[in-house]
């Protein structure tokens, strides 16, 4: 048995396409104004693809960004854990098409879905391949391109969403640094409230699917956003105490950013102050799978993020999944 040693994030990496969609566009577009988005989002602007862009496209900008950044060659990659629910296709696998695309032979991996929890969650796969001593550098992505499920005829939902991607390397660590902790949790009774009904084995596509346009993200917002301010807060809660440490232990709170209001009443929960909490939700919307790592690079670009810090991650998404991730920053 290999002995259980601390994995770390030694690289960041992300990437958005340059185009912009504003709130001034949504109002030429559906009815609704910017500060109604705003006032019950936070969102003033995100970034969309070009047609043709697929969702493994960006990661690999990403992942490009992580590896030169830790100076590394593709190929001293061990596996690559890919979450995201816009994949490119069914299958193959994005985390196949994004080996093939950067070049890293010899590498496996695979794609997961938790929704906007995915990057947590593959986080924390990727952590217990190095943890185990089975892989030394485990390449972990989030990225999504929402554009590509949103109905731009349901003004409740199209104006949320932005597409984007994030990577990390997790190594071993050497020193205190490092994850330290998590929490996952999934409600499957809250499956009705954030879903794309068709696509699948329970509704392949058809003329009828399309037809009532059952391909898109539907919603039912009142539920998710109590959900998503009730478990996320209750998850972080747990965690902290778990590890014997209160809010007013951390440096940062990193959190998904699906809506500035959760994320508000997240940080009022732990006794936070807004310095020590990222929000950037208002340049990108919700990126899903890539909201974490991307409001990483937001706090390292602030210089809010450094070495030492004690950080807390946290999402919550469709399924309902919910998580957290207590670690000691390590670059």
């Amino acid at each position: 048995m290999s002995q259980i040693v601390r994995s770390k994030i030694s690289a960041l990496g992300t990437y958005v396409p340059p185009r912009l969609l504003t709130n001034a566009d949504f109002e030429k577009m559906v009815d609704t104004t910017d500060q109604w988005i705003r006032e019950r989002t936070g969102i003033r602007e995100r970034h969309v693809v070009d047609k043709g862009v697929a969702t493994s496209d960006l990661a690999v900008e990403a992942a490009k960004v992580a590896l030169a950044q830790r100076g590394i060659e593709p190929s001293e990659l061990e596996a690559i854990i890919f979450g995201t629910v816009t994949p490119d296709m069914l299958f193959p696998s994005s985390a196949c098409l994004v080996q093939h695309k950067l070049g890293a032979k010899e590498v496996w991996g695979f794609d997961m879905n938790a929704a906007c929890s995915s990057f947590a969650y593959a986080l924390q796969v990727g952590a217990q391949f190095v943890n185990s001593g089975v892989h030394k550098k485990v390449m972990v992505i989030g990225a999504d391109v929402m554009t590509s499920i949103v109905d731009y005829e349901d003004r409740a939902t199209c104006v949320l969403f932005g597409d984007g991607a994030g990577a990390v390397i997790l190594e071993p660590a050497e020193d205190s640094l490092g994850i330290i902790d998590f929490l996952h949790e999934v409600d499957g009774s809250g499956g009705c409230a954030l879903y794309m009904p068709a696509g699948g084995s329970l509704h392949p596509a058809s003329h009828e699917t399309v037809d009532q346009r059952m391909h898109y993200v539907r919603q039912d917002g009142q539920t998710v956003f109590k959900f998503a301010v009730r478990r996320m807060a209750d998850v972080c809660e747990k965690l902290l105490k778990r590890n014997g440490v209160s809010g007013k232990d951390l440096d940062l709170f990193i959190p998904h950013q699906a809506n500035k209001r959760i994320i508000q009443a997240t940080a009022d929960r732990l006794g936070l102050p807004d310095e020590k909490v990222v929000v950037n939700i208002e340049r990108y919307g919700n990126t899903t799978s890539a909201t974490i790592p991307l409001a990483m690079q937001t706090a390292i670009e602030e210089g809010r993020l450094k070495k030492g810090d004690l950080v807390l991650l946290a999402a919550v998404g469709a399924g309902f999944t919910v998580g957290g991730t207590l670690l000691r920053w390590a670059f």
